[in-house]
């Protein structure tokens, strides 16, 4: 029905992902078919799952709104490229959903669920300054999904910090009383412009690559000491900076 009735356009569920899209000024389209399998929400697997920005997110009062739909699954399908087919099978997969009238007014973000040894290991961290209400707040979170446990890094109950460059290197270090991560990922690509939503309507205003290098450590504290959980390494993690204002590093 999908493909008879709609000339342009997509449709998504958890899944089952299907769409075209065409830019008629270049003649290029891309067509797309996959079915997905979720492995991780945002939360514990065997809990109810959680609002990515905490319970509060459920009122108009963040902009924009920000929601980790499926931290990891597994993607079977196709995408067409300009008539060029691209089959894939049990690919790692990952979706979420932002609202509102415009991302932050500064943001970055790292996200990984293909790692070297580690299949069962999924990532997704970021911060940005968005507005409250009539203020604006720096706020960043780390989130893990490891062997059907969820570690989460919010400001409510961990300490945040990052040190992001203007392009090429993201650091960042979370603690909370019980575990603490560092991240530290690079990458020598000139990554590829993005439009995003803005103020001014949909412009160029962010840069990623999907092909960036990963090493996260994830320690569990025990009083004066850690103890190291985890150590993984990736080079397909996807690395994003956007916004204004990014003439030096970020550091908070």
């Amino acid at each position: 029905v999908f493909d008879a009735q709609i000339k342009e356009g997509y449709q998504a569920t958890a899944t089952w992902h299907q769409g075209i899209l065409s830019d008629p000024g270049k003649n290029n389209y891309c067509r797309w078919q996959y079915q997905t399998k979720p492995i991780y929400g945002w939360g514990d697997p065997d809990a109810q799952q959680q609002s990515t920005a905490g319970w509060v997110s459920f009122l108009p009062i963040f902009e924009p709104g920000w929601q980790i739909l499926m931290a990891h699954g597994l993607a079977t399908g196709w995408i067409e490229w300009n008539g060029k087919i691209y089959e894939f099978t049990n690919a790692p997969a990952y979706s979420e959903k932002n609202w509102g009238g415009a991302f932050p007014k500064k943001w970055f973000w790292l996200n990984c669920n293909s790692f070297y040894d580690e299949s069962d290991l999924a990532l997704t961290a970021g911060g940005g300054k968005r507005g409250v209400l009539w203020w604006m707040e720096e706020v960043a979170m780390v989130g893990i999904h490891y062997q059907g446990k969820f570690y989460e890094f919010v400001p409510w109950n961990s300490e945040v910090h990052w040190q992001i460059q203007p392009w090429g290197e993201w650091q960042m270090q979370a603690k909370n009383d019980k575990f603490e991560v560092e991240l530290n990922a690079t990458t020598n690509l000139s990554g590829t412009p993005l439009r995003a939503p803005s103020e001014e309507g949909l412009i160029f205003l962010c840069r990623d690559t999907m092909r960036g290098h990963l090493i996260l450590r994830l320690r569990e504290n025990r009083g004066t000491h850690s103890k190291l959980i985890l150590e993984a390494r990736s080079d397909l993690c996807g690395l994003e900076v956007g916004g204004e204002s990014w003439e030096k590093t970020w550091i908070n």
